[in-house]
């Protein structure tokens, strides 16, 4: 399926919309949102499936689940602006219990730049807890899956969020200690938010999601695995 990329009104909409970030100018041009944005980005979200059923298969997202609202919660946020200014996409390994669970696909743009992304992004207790057993256990096989000369090509180095100690549970001499401090891995890069508006988008996105699959697949073993752990059966005595 292709895509032929947004239209220029949808980052022109974004570029005002950041300077009117208010509910009145919203209402008011609501229509160009629904027709600019939120219609082409369901068509994306349903084109990039399409290519993922060849090498991802399990990361597809029905659109409403895969696409950010537009809407930001201000109840705990010094900043009050209503709107996001950027198309926000994740595409979720199936299994994954909320927005933060597992290692995903990610990517968002706006008027200026086009991130894309793929990892481990402030993960719950107990699957940072698992992340790191992984990590321990099988780091030579993370080390050459993220030293991958295309993923690293297309994507650069792994980038981590790190504690200053190596975190309790753990030898502090261990061999991987580096990733254990670790509390998200992940890999990025930005290109020019001109893409989106070319057919060159998909294409560009699949190429990445492509080389970061054997890494998000690594990380999802334990998320996988507890999705498919038996359930344990009851039985009551009469």
């Amino acid at each position: 399926m292709a895509f032929p990329g947004y239209s220029p009104a949808a980052l022109d909409f974004l570029r005002k919309l950041a300077r009117n970030n208010r509910r009145p100018w919203f209402q008011r041009n609501k229509h160009i949102y629904e027709q600019e944005i939120k219609a082409p980005t369901i068509e994306l979200v349903t084109a990039l499936n399409h290519q993922l059923m060849d090498f991802a298969p399990n990361y597809i997202s029905p659109p409403q689940k895969a696409i950010f609202r537009i809407y930001r919660d201000t109840r705990f946020s010094h900043d009050k602006t209503p709107y996001k200014t950027r198309v926000a996409i994740v595409f979720h390994v199936q299994g994954a219990e909320s927005k933060t669970s597992g290692a995903f696909f990610y990517f968002h743009f706006n008027a200026k730049e086009l991130l894309i992304w793929g990892g481990v992004y402030m993960p719950p207790a107990d699957e940072l807890r698992a992340f790191r057993t992984l990590l321990a256990e099988h780091y030579e096989d993370f080390r050459k899956i993220v030293r991958a000369k295309p993923l690293r090509a297309l994507m650069g180095d792994l980038q981590m969020e790190q504690l200053t100690r190596v975190p309790k549970g753990f030898p502090k001499d261990h061999p991987a200690a580096d990733l254990l401090r670790g509390k998200g891995w992940g890999f990025d890069t930005t290109l020019a938010s001109s893409l989106v508006t070319t057919p060159k988008l998909v294409p560009e996105l699949v190429k990445r999601f492509r080389v970061m699959t054997p890494f998000l697949e690594f990380m999802n073993q334990p998320l996988i695995k507890k999705a498919h752990k038996p359930k344990r059966l009851l039985f009551s005595v009469f």
